[in-house]
């Protein structure tokens, strides 16, 4: 075979007539789709398809400075990640926005503060392009670090940082735990317990906000367990809880794999749910739906938590101004509560 024989490698320039755009349109797409209409984008996609286009991805990072890749940062153990099901869907959905913009999503997991400082590093080298931060905490360097670096990063949940403002994607934290508690309260429960998370995490606090702030004066710090957001967690602090205040006649946990905990020390104790007491979750992540009793919860939606950490993500890549999101949440009610 002579080299006039080699078939030709698909240009960007055969995309562009394959589309019917210009090569700046094909281009965009294939640099996240910033400012290009859903028709060309989609000619683009349909054209790199029948084309057979493919990226030198050397090539284009040597000519652009950009990786073409996306940092899902998860500051918890391996354990949380494997346990937990909401840091599942959010790593899916994050996963799928990426892949739709053809980019690459690369998992960090950095509980430790070695392991945190080893991640700092790996980003500020330029390995990825930006950072999803996933389940902070106050007391974490790692955040700072990276904003005081430069490096384009969204946050899951109001940051706890002082710092300069963080781009982030959040719930209204405070108004879901006060619904929940209204409706716990609606429902006739008076000696209602709170099960929540650790209070240098968004999650922790502002749903104990909410929840001190819905029941006013009928608030009582001695129904309320401040513990990680695990299974086992959650069982331990509903036997403290019983232990005193064997009266409670409901529980909010802040988080379904804290009820689910709950709700075995209840089991095992002889309550009844929710003959004897009304239990209730937060996220929706699955394991409400399946459990037995199904409990009544409130629903993330964490398709959109995901998909909109990307988007805003990728507009801080193209230097826009730091932004905040909140999502509304929605109230499930199931046989629990």
């Amino acid at each position: 075979m002579t080299p006039s024989d080699v078939p030709k490698k698909p240009t960007i320039r055969d995309v562009a007539a394959a589309a019917g755009v210009s090569y700046g349109t094909v281009s965009r797409v294939l640099n996240g789709g910033h400012w290009v209409s859903p028709e060309a984008r989609a000619a683009v996609d349909a054209a790199i398809v029948s084309t057979g286009y493919t990226t030198n991805q050397a090539a284009r990072s040597l000519a652009t400075g950009k990786t073409g890749s996306l940092a899902f940062l998860l500051t918890e153990s391996q354990h949380v990640l494997l346990s937990d099901p909401n840091m599942a869907l959010l790593l899916r959905g994050a996963t799928d926005a990426v892949s739709e913009r053809g980019m690459t999503l690369v998992l960090l997991i950095a509980d430790t503060e070695r392991e945190q400082a080893n991640a700092a590093r790996y980003v500020r080298a330029g390995h990825v392009d930006g950072v999803l931060l996933v389940s902070s905490h106050e007391s974490d360097d790692l955040l700072g670090s990276l904003v005081n670096a430069g490096v384009p990063t969204v946050c899951s949940g109001i940051p706890l940082w002082e710092g300069r403002t963080v781009a982030h994607v959040a719930i209204d934290e405070v108004g879901s735990a006060r619904t929940m508690t209204r409706h716990l309260m609606d429902g006739g429960h008076r000696r209602i317990a709170l099960i929540t998370g650790p209070l240098d995490t968004p999650s922790g606090r502002f749903r104990l906000d909410g929840f001190r702030d819905e029941l006013g004066d009928r608030f009582d710090g001695d129904l309320v367990e401040v513990v990680p957001f695990t299974r086992e967690a959650g069982a331990e602090a509903m036997t403290r809880l019983l232990e005193r205040a064997p009266d409670v006649d409901a529980v909010f946990a802040a988080s379904d794999l804290l009820a689910v905990g709950a709700a075995q020390t209840l089991a095992a104790q002889g309550r009844r749910i929710p003959q004897d007491v009304a239990l209730a979750g937060f996220d929706d992540s699955g394991l409400a739906a399946a459990h037995t009793p199904p409990l009544t919860t409130i629903r993330q939606p964490w398709a959109q938590i995901s998909a909109t950490m990307v988007e805003m993500v990728l507009d801080a890549i193209a230097g826009g101004d730091p932004d905040a999101v909140v999502l509304p949440t929605t109230l499930v009610v199931r046989e629990s509560a």
